[in-house]
Formats: C-alpha cells, sequence, structure tokens
C-alpha cells in the first residue's frame, strides 16, 4: 500500500467548511478512484491539517492525489492562505490495526 500526505493551513475560521467540503465532494471523488483504501485528515494546529490518503499501489496513490489537487484548487485553497505542501507519497513499510477479539488480521 502506498500512502500521500499533505499539509495545509486554513484559516481557523474556515476549518469546519472545509471538513464539510472535503466530506460531501472530495471523500466522493476519492471513493470512485482505483485503489482507494482510507483518507484522515489530522488537526496538528490551530490552522493546519495533515491530511493521509491511503492506496493499494503507487501509480493509484499518485493518480488520486492529481485528482485530490484539481478538487482541492476550486474547492479548499480559496480558504486557506497558501496551498498545500505535499509531503510524499511513499509505500507503506508498516501497517498495525488493532483487531477485534474473534476476528482474524
Amino acid at each position: 500500500m502506498y500512502a500521500v500526505l499533505r499539509r495545509i493551513k486554513v484559516q481557523p475560521h474556515f476549518i469546519e467548511e472545509s471538513v464539510q467540503r472535503m466530506e460531501h465532494g472530495l471523500v466522493p471523488l476519492l471513493r470512485s478512484e482505483p485503489g482507494f483504501v482510507e483518507l484522515y485528515v489530522v488537526q496538528v494546529g490551530e490552522s493546519e491539517r495533515v491530511s493521509i490518503s491511503i492506496f493499494q499501489t503507487r501509480q493509484d496513490a499518485e493518480e488520486g492525489n492529481n485528482k485530490s489537487l484539481e478538487w482541492a484548487k476550486e474547492q479548499i485553497f480559496p480558504l486557506a492562505p497558501g496551498p498545500a505542501e505535499i509531503l510524499g507519497v511513499g509505500e507503506i513499510l508498516l501497517h498495525w490495526t488493532r483487531v477485534s477479539e474473534g476476528e482474524k488480521g
């Protein structure tokens, strides 16, 4: 699996609106992309967020990232004081989750 990591600052009074835009616009877009697994958006400061998109292959991750950026240019960047910074696209070397009792992991 591969991850795309991005960082963006959003004006604090637009945080909730940007999350709603992502939920109703970006999530459906990514869900229709081949190889998409999951998306995380993490608030790491008053106005700073990191997003992590997980895909099955590097090609899926790169294509998903390109489509996400095109979407964000119209929907998120106007709410931000600057563009998103792509931290990188890379292979996930370790993935661990807590498995509920009785499930096989």
